[in-house]
């Protein structure tokens, strides 16, 4: 009996913090990659001791650590995209930015988590200044909520004047989400250095979601992976989270996950 050789799967390798709830951080990474066809791969950053209603803790994992994961990874496998979260310290974001630097090819998703669901600090002043200073510059895709935006662009309200602001940065595109903002409807917005790229109007949800912006990102890393433009990548990610969301599920007694295999 003969066997064929399958095709490999793009690969992604995902940089972040462990969440040992699987709602967000590298286990939505991991979880999403894999359910759009993605082999993902891995850089632990810190190790995060919290539940599906907040975080309790975060040790960041020293920069030797990163670099050394990653070293391994990269001369060993051919990845298609990355995509970063929580990064853990200053030291860690600086060390992220000169390994994807030395891949400029490769498409770069950042989700700048800079805070828990439930409001617990998740970067200090130090770890904003090196990501605007070492991964802003190298970011192909960054995906900022309404808050996240503001606090990243300094002295900027609208979220077009932030969004400008954090593509003359470097970012090529920024995808400011409108979770955050009032209205019956999420409203995402893409930009680039010309302006709006795509509007995409998404009815609210009624829950509280735990790792929403996670998967948001790694969808978009994967379809990038797949070789999509993009604005199709972000259109399509989009969809996909918003699916995972309204088909989520109560895991414990805080916020709902997203049901990242919702398709099956």
């Amino acid at each position: 009996m003969s066997t064929s050789v399958q095709a490999a799967p793009p690969i992604v390798l995902s940089f972040a913090a462990s969440d040992p709830t699987g709602g967000a951080g590298l286990q939505a990474d991991l979880l999403t990659l894999a359910a759009l066809g993605c082999h993902p791969m891995s850089v632990v950053t810190a190790i995060t001791a919290q539940d599906t209603r907040g975080v309790a803790q975060l040790w960041a994992l020293e920069r030797a650590w990163i670099e050394e994961q990653a070293r391994l990874v990269l001369e060993d496998a051919r990845v298609a995209a990355f995509k970063a979260g929580v990064l853990g310290s200053a030291a860690n974001a600086r060390a992220v930015g000169e390994i994807v630097a030395r891949h400029a090819d490769v498409p770069f998703v950042v989700d700048p988590v800079l805070a828990s669901g439930r409001g617990d600090p998740l970067a200090s002043d130090d770890a904003i200044a090196a990501l605007r200073e070492a991964v802003l510059p190298r970011t192909t895709v960054l995906t900022p909520n309404s808050l996240e935006a503001r606090r990243l662009a300094r002295g900027a309200r609208e979220l077009r004047e932030c969004a400008q602001q954090l593509v003359d940065a470097g970012c090529r595109y920024v995808l400011v989400t409108g979770t955050h903002e009032g209205g019956a409807e999420v409203v995402n917005t893409l930009y680039d250095q010309r302006g709006v790229v795509r509007e995409d109007r998404w009815p609210r949800l009624p829950a509280d979601y735990h790792g929403s912006g996670c998967t948001l990102a790694s969808a978009i890393a994967a379809r990038l992976a797949h070789g999509a433009s993009v604005a199709d990548a972000v259109g399509e990610a989009q969809d996909f989270t918003w699916h995972a969301l309204a088909a989520g599920f109560a895991a414990g007694r805080g916020q709902r996950m997203p049901n990242r295999f919702h398709r099956r």
